[in-house]
């Protein structure tokens, strides 16, 4: 692939593919209708997912003459850049400050917790889930979360980076190569996220909203499992990266999709699937916690703890764009 000059950001709110579906408003803008079929198969779900965040992503930090303009890396957040989950640091901060009642996320917590522990995997339930978790956020404005996301950073976030996963993604940027964030976390706090550390972007779950307001209603769907590998595909396409060239960082099993596409693939502080996936695939494992917690973090997966934090996180999940 031909070097290339600068990257330029998208224009915020613009995805061809999904114009090019016929779902796009008119004047070249991100699709002010987003249509909601009742029906709507998984993967196409995840497609539609990884397409809108592409679409969103933003270049936080430039590189001036990117040394190695074909390789990135592809970072995950939680538990793998940060220490728990990144959304349950928002949600609790948000909560403080009166962004949402006990009620609210309490109701959105059992839906998605009874819908885990049901396992369903047909597409109607799954819209119903992530839907049912989105209602309360219906009304708040991108400019109110993304001006509290910043304090809440400050205040919950920050020291909870990993400072191992910090250095490395700072070796990739030292390199000439783009870091990019890959989580489920809203698009906006991974934004945040990624330009407090002076990284390139993120990608991350989009929500429309008209206006500034959020309707409550996601993009596609969360950005999780096969949808963050559409994303990373979407983004390379768009950026002109050479995924053989890329490398991947994740602590979950579930990230699989998304690390198997790059030709460099890591493991940070992984569950017992990913570890045993690593060692036998010859990944590199990368383990900053202690002994303790390391012991503890296979059992928590999957847990009705993180039943919650998913409701919490779809619950949250914000920015995309709305019905006019």
């Amino acid at each position: 692939m031909a070097s290339s000059p600068v990257p330029r950001p998208l224009v915020r709110g613009h995805n061809p593919a999904l114009q090019a579906r016929g779902r796009g408003g008119g004047g070249g803008d991100y699709p002010r209708t987003v249509a909601a079929p009742r029906r709507i198969d998984l993967q196409r779900r995840s497609k539609l997912a990884g397409e809108a965040a592409a679409a969103e992503a933003d270049l936080e930090i430039a590189l001036a003459t990117p040394a190695d303009p074909e390789a990135a890396a592809f970072f995950d957040v939680d538990n793998t850049l940060m220490q728990g989950a990144s959304i349950f640091h928002l949600a609790r901060g948000l909560y403080r400050r009166r962004f949402f009642t006990t009620r609210e996320i309490a109701s959105a917590a059992w839906k998605q917790a009874k819908f885990r522990i049901v396992g369903s995997e047909d597409p109607d339930h799954v819209a119903d889930a992530q839907a049912s978790a989105l209602a309360f956020i219906e009304g708040h404005t991108v400019l109110e979360l993304e001006q509290l996301g910043e304090e809440i950073f400050d205040e919950a976030m920050a020291a909870r980076i990993w400072p191992g996963t910090r250095a490395l993604a700072q070796l990739h940027l030292d390199q000439g190569q783009r870091v990019w964030l890959v989580t489920a976390a809203p698009v906006e706090i991974a934004g945040i996220i990624a330009r407090r550390l002076g990284l390139t972007g993120a990608l991350g779950t989009v929500a429309e909203h008209v206006d500034g307001v959020y309707t409550g209603r996601l993009v596609g769907g969360m950005l999780h499992g096969p949808a963050k590998a559409e994303a990373v595909a979407a983004l390379a396409e768009r950026e002109g990266l050479d995924l053989a060239r890329c490398s991947a960082y994740s602590d979950s099993a579930n990230d699989l999709p998304m690390l198997s596409i790059v030709g460099h693939a890591f493991a940070i502080n992984p569950d017992v699937r990913l570890r045993a996936h690593a060692r036998r695939e010859g990944w590199r494992v990368y383990d900053y916690r202690t002994g303790r917690k390391a012991a503890r973090a296979g059992l928590l997966t999957g847990t009705v703890a993180g039943g919650v934090a998913g409701a919490v996180a779809a619950a949250l999940a914000v920015r995309g764009k709305r019905t006019s």
